[in-house]
This record gives C-alpha cells, sequence and structure tokens, in this order.
C-alpha cells in the first residue's frame, strides 16, 4: 500500500467569502482564449480517442498550443461581413508513427477543430470566415520515454508541476460562472441575437456585488438600435434574476457598459466573437480548470486544455484538485473553505505526488484534528483513483476551462 505524503493545515487567510473585496473573471465559451482551449481539448480528445482505437492506449501528444490571430469584420445591423478571415494555428507535439503504422494526426486535429467551431460558433462560416491551419511535430524523445514507462502500475508524471483546487464556491464564484453558462444555453436558445462571445466580471465589496458583462450582439439577428437596446437590457434583466437564485446580497448588473449609443458605438459582431476583429487568443490564457479567474485564490498558471490526460501533471493534478476538494466539502462537515495543491516530481508515479498539501479554514467549534483524518482518507482514495481523471477527461465529462 502507498503511504503517499498528504498535509492537512490550517489555511493561512480567513474565507474567501469574508474578505472585504472579492474578484471573479469567466471568458464565454466564444471569447478567443476560450475558442483555443476549446480547441485544443477537443483536438486532444480526439487524438486520444484514435489512439486507443488503433493501439488501445494513449500514445504521446499534447496540443496545448494553440492560437488565434484575430481577423477584421464589418458588422451593421441586419447583417455585416467577414472581410478578413480568422486564423487558428494548430501548435503542439503527436506521436505520428507507433509499431509501424502511420497516424494521420493532421487530419484528426483538424477535423476535431473544424467539429469544435460548428458546434460551439454557428455564425461562423467555416468556408469563409475562419482558416484553420495545423503544425503538429513530433514529441521529444525523453518525454516520451517517461509517457510510456512499461511495467508500471501507474503512469509517471511528466513533469515536475502542480495543481490548484478548491471548494466550495463563493456567491460570487457561482454567480460569475452561472451567468456566462447559461446566458449561452438558457437564454441563447430564445435569444439568437446573443453570441458566444460573453464575458463576466465580478466584484463583491462588502456586501455588494457588481456584475459587468460584455456580450456580443450578432448583426443578423439585430435589425436597429431600438433592438439593440432591448437585447441589452434582456440580458440585464436575465443576470439579475439569476444573481438572487444564489444570494442575498445587493447586486447591481452592467451591460456592454463600452457603449456609446449617440455615437452608434456598439458591441455589434458578424460570427459573436471578438476573434473576428481586433482580440487574438491563446490556450491557457483564460480560464482555469474550474472555469473561473480567481484573484483571492492560489492558481496555477498551467494551460490545462490540449495537455494529454495520461501523465501530464498541468492537466491531471489541477483537474484531480478540484475534484478533490468538491468532494471533500460535500463530505466532510464544518469546512468554509479549502484549497489542494498536488506537486508531481517527474519520474514519479502520478497517484504518489511529492505532496498532497490541503490547507483548511473550518466553522466555528470545528478543530482541525476533528476532521483531518477524515480529509486524509478523501485525498488518498482520490489519489489512488487518479487513472479516473484520464478516462473522464477522454470522455468529455470533465471541463478543463
Amino acid at each position: 500500500m502507498t503511504e503517499r505524503n498528504i498535509r492537512v493545515q490550517a489555511l493561512d487567510r480567513g474565507a474567501v467569502e469574508d474578505q472585504e473585496v472579492e474578484i471573479v473573471e469567466r471568458k464565454g465559451i466564444g471569447h478567443p482564449d476560450s475558442i483555443c482551449d476549446g480547441i485544443a481539448e477537443a483536438v486532444s480528445r480526439a487524438l486520444a480517442q484514435e489512439y486507443m482505437d488503433r493501439f488501445d492506449k494513449v500514445l504521446h501528444y499534447n496540443t496545448d498550443e494553440t492560437q488565434l490571430v484575430a481577423g477584421d469584420a464589418a458588422p451593421a445591423f441586419g447583417g455585416g461581413e467577414v472581410i478578413e478571415p480568422i486564423y487558428i494555428l494548430l501548435v503542439g507535439r503527436a506521436t505520428k508513427y507507433y509499431d509501424g503504422t502511420a497516424i494521420p494526426v493532421d487530419a484528426i486535429a483538424l477535423e476535431a477543430a473544424r467539429s469544435y467551431l460548428r458546434e460551439t460558433i454557428p455564425n461562423l462560416d467555416l468556408e469563409s470566415d475562419v482558416i484553420v491551419d495545423v503544425k503538429l511535430g513530433e514529441g521529444s524523445g525523453d518525454l516520451q520515454e517517461v509517457f510510456s514507462e512499461t511495467g508500471a502500475a501507474v503512469p509517471m508524471a511528466n513533469d515536475t508541476s502542480f495543481g490548484v483546487g478548491h471548494a466550495p464556491l463563493t456567491e460570487t464564484e457561482r454567480i460569475v460562472l452561472e451567468t456566462e453558462r447559461r446566458l449561452d444555453a438558457e437564454f441563447g436558445e430564445s435569444h439568437p441575437a446573443l453570441g458566444e462571445d460573453v464575458k463576466v466580471m465580478g466584484k463583491r465589496e462588502g456586501n455588494t456585488i457588481d456584475l459587468t458583462v460584455a456580450a456580443a450582439m450578432v448583426d443578423a439577428y439585430v435589425p436597429n438600435m431600438d433592438a439593440y437596446k432591448a437585447e441589452v437590457e434582456a440580458v440585464r434583466d436575465f443576470v439579475n434574476d439569476l444573481a438572487y437564485e444564489f444570494t442575498d446580497r445587493e447586486v447591481r448588473v452592467h451591460v456592454n457598459t463600452a457603449d456609446d449609443y449617440d455615437e452608434g458605438s456598439i458591441y455589434l459582431t458578424t460570427t459573436g466573437t471578438s476573434a473576428e476583429q481586433g482580440d487574438d487568443g491563446s490556450v491557457g490564457r483564460g480560464n482555469r480548470a474550474n472555469g473561473l479567474i480567481t484573484p483571492n485564490r492560489s492558481m496555477s498558471m498551467e494551460a490545462t486544455s490540449g495537455k494529454n490526460p495520461v501523465n501530464h501533471i498541468g492537466k491531471i493534478y489541477n483537474l484531480l484538485s478540484n475534484q478533490i476538494a468538491g468532494r471533500v466539502v460535500d463530505n466532510v462537515a464544518g469546512i468554509r473553505d479549502l484549497r489542494v495543491r498536488l506537486l508531481s516530481q517527474i519520474g514519479s508515479p502520478i497517484d504518489d505526488p511529492h505532496v498532497a498539501d490541503v490547507h483548511v479554514t473550518t466553522e466555528d467549534g470545528v478543530g482541525l484534528g476533528d476532521i483531518e483524518q477524515d480529509v486524509r482518507d478523501i485525498v488518498d482514495d482520490e489519489l489512488a483513483h487518479v487513472a479516473d481523471v484520464t478516462e473522464r477527461t477522454i470522455d468529455g465529462e470533465l471541463t478543463t476551462f
């Protein structure tokens, strides 16, 4: 039985919910950075599945360097046009030859990227509005050797790196996360004018939460300025009602604050994303593995999307640390705030981290000693089943941004 280095300590700060100022951000699925994250992860899953189908195992690859160069567009009420297409470059490393077999990784990556764009940004014309290019090289020999270690019960870590997770989400975090998700799904079903590029910034100062929403509108569904204003107001009303499902604090909602109606300067797009005009994108510059950007919390700077799900710590430990945090707060009473940090050491089994460091803020009347063993047991069990993260990621059950 593995004796894992698990540490449980008191968190060196109060709960985030009690701090005077809290800032939370989420970049929606149509944001240029999120587009890169989504494409990188779609390519990752496609390659992993292809390797599994052909060889019954996932071979070495990483597709976490996808880049987007913004195009140029001329949006107009009732429908404008893209003048210069968006350019997307799929960059990374992948195994192209194995056991005497050539694998068409470029073709697989291209199809996965196009399928993702088709499903995610429906107003983007794949024939004229975007160019998708593929430049996947071979993996480095030393990392391939670590990756394909034979005879090991679990894979060896490909890097000395760490992942960070936290739970439970604060009211502000939940509101920001749900705002973007439900605008895209629930609100968007009856409001086709809303594009996929929605960014939400939450600021809680004391007991007042300000939500600043940047919502791209699709010109084909906006016939005039009055229609645009009506859509902005509809977004504001929807977000306001949603926010009060999660808090009793005062909430103020601000939508498209850069608009200048007198000058006719509004957030109108042809495709539903700012990538059509001026905003570039890159994997890892947006949401962390829990879907949020949280400067009040510890965060890993790793790009989770696109990394292989077998032994790349930048992916596995970020997903696993959030999974551990969520399971602990769901099953151990008396926890107000919890942070999980998992550190790997290259070449060591991924189920045996260099340290699993858990920091806890407990409720009044609950001591660390009252819960420490329960926390340890959950962490130990999750690490013992770390391979589940790989399977769930390939199946698309775990989101990376």
